[in-house]
């Protein structure tokens, strides 16, 4: 689904999961897929159903976080496990015992005091996440304030659980903004696409 984004991939989660394939960590993904291959196999000796340990897929995840109420620093870790275990990737937390490299609630200081990142991999992407139904605007001026402090990551994303705002931070170029909402993710529905100056050239 979802195949406008552009980045190569077939769902446009994958605008931010492209750095967790092909950049510094290429590991990471073939690793979540043997975690997953080696329960399996363990369940299937134990007699017990391999899909309880499957990752969740689309529906499963629209669903969800559809009917998710809590506020922001109550969700927003389990969201992105969950986005994770959708395109089965590691959490960070699997990744990176040590927070080093790739971590919730990544320090960053700036001149104005001490900020967090919600979530964060170096150089891949830097996640700023609100309640349901906040200005994503505003979420995405508080990672900009962060990006230097956490080493221009080129993926600024900001997200309230509900909508995703993937953009683009590469050096000398135009920002692309790519914009889709959770119940897309399930569908075969185009991904906005655009620029500072209006749409972007597909």
């Amino acid at each position: 689904p979802l195949r406008a984004v552009g980045f190569g991939h077939p769902s446009p989660l994958r605008a931010v999961g492209t750095p967790w394939i092909q950049g510094a960590q290429p590991a990471i993904g073939a690793n979540a897929r043997g975690r997953y291959q080696r329960h399996r196999q363990e369940d299937g000796r134990r007699g017990g159903a391999a899909a309880i340990i499957t990752p969740m897929d689309a529906i499963e995840f629209v669903r969800k976080w559809a009917a998710v109420s809590a506020r922001e620093r109550q969700a927003s870790q389990s969201h992105f496990i969950d986005l994770c275990g959708l395109l089965d990737e590691a959490a960070p937390l699997d990744a990176d015992h040590s927070g080093t490299w790739y971590a919730f609630e990544k320090g960053a200081k700036t001149g104005d005091g001490d900020g967090w990142a919600d979530v964060w991999q170096r150089e891949h992407f830097a996640w700023e996440y609100k309640g349901k139904h906040k200005d994503l605007g505003e979420a995405y001026k508080q990672i900009q304030r962060y990006r230097e402090a956490l080493n221009n990551p080129p993926l600024l994303v900001v997200c309230d659980m509900e909508r995703y705002e993937v953009h683009t931070n590469w050096t000398n170029t135009e920002s692309w903004i790519y914009r889709f909402r959770s119940a897309d993710i399930a569908e075969n529905e185009p991904v906005e696409v655009v620029t500072v100056s209006g749409a972007a050239v597909k």
